[in-house]
């Protein structure tokens, strides 16, 4: 597992202009923490507006769209999110693959689209609570890497897998660090798998699913968990500051 946790907020639909002020507190105060790596993922008008700000945290865009250029309306390639000045984009979002009808087959198409454009890929992954209740998480889960994996030599270098695990999350059915453990487990197991345990190695998974300052200090010392996917307590400073304090509290000096 990498040893520099991967803080990543997601901001999902949220922020205008007047939030810029929020990602450059939020950079500042990385350049405190250097044991982690911090990154945001705003919406798509924000991109190159906090990419300008940003001197110390990665930026990166929430989904694109697996085509090049072409007729559709509404939509933003890979190589325009990464001329906005995105380094990575996140993938297979649970909001995305429900909201927006979305299958594996897609999620994979834009994750070699990603790939291409010198893109990062965060990838992400789980399953409702109907899956977990019938005792098939992990085969459902590796069932949705399995088919959205890309086959490259660089995978440590260019995928982060993020666990979601969509029951725990605003539902007040909270995951144990029992059961983040043997999911993360599982999901390294597939890592090494297809690309070999030194290639995997070099892949974080991350864990999201209301993850907030009490809880990130427990999740982030589970084992394989190498960092987290941050969606609400990543829209002000003060909330993912906590988070990203308590993965540097993870790390041995």
């Amino acid at each position: 597992m990498a040893e520099r946790p991967y803080i990543v907020g997601n901001w999902k639909m949220n922020g205008t202009r007047a939030m810029l002020s929020e990602a450059r507190a939020i950079d500042r105060a990385a350049q405190r923490y250097m044991k982690v790596e911090v990154a945001l993922a705003p919406p798509a008008t924000l991109i190159h507006a906090v990419h300008r700000e940003a001197e110390q945290i990665g930026i990166g865009a929430q989904d694109c769209h697996p085509g090049e250029a072409g007729a559709h309306t509404g939509d933003v390639s890979a190589a325009m999110i990464a001329d906005a000045g995105a380094k990575f984009v996140i993938l297979g979002h649970s909001e995305r693959r429900q909201g927006h009808g979305e299958s594996d087959a897609l999620i994979a198409d834009k994750v070699q689209s990603a790939i291409a454009a010198g893109l990062r890929v965060i990838l992400c992954c789980g399953e409702n609570a109907e899956t977990r209740d019938a005792g098939k998480a992990e085969e459902f889960v590796l069932g949705q890497l399995r088919a959205a994996l890309p086959k490259i030599e660089d995978a440590g270098d260019r995928l982060t897998v993020a666990y979601e695990p969509i029951w725990a999350i605003g539902t007040g059915r909270a995951a144990k660090p029992s059961d983040i453990e043997a999911m993360h487990g599982a999901i390294r197991e597939l890592l090494d798998e297809m690309y070999g345990e030194a290639e995997s190695a070099k892949i974080r998974i991350l864990y999201g699913g209301s993850v907030d300052s009490k809880n990130a200090p427990t999740i982030l010392a589970v084992p394989e968990v190498g960092g987290a996917l941050v969606g609400g307590a990543s829209l002000t400073a003060e909330k993912f500051l906590g988070i990203v304090v308590g993965g540097s509290e993870t790390v041995e000096a």
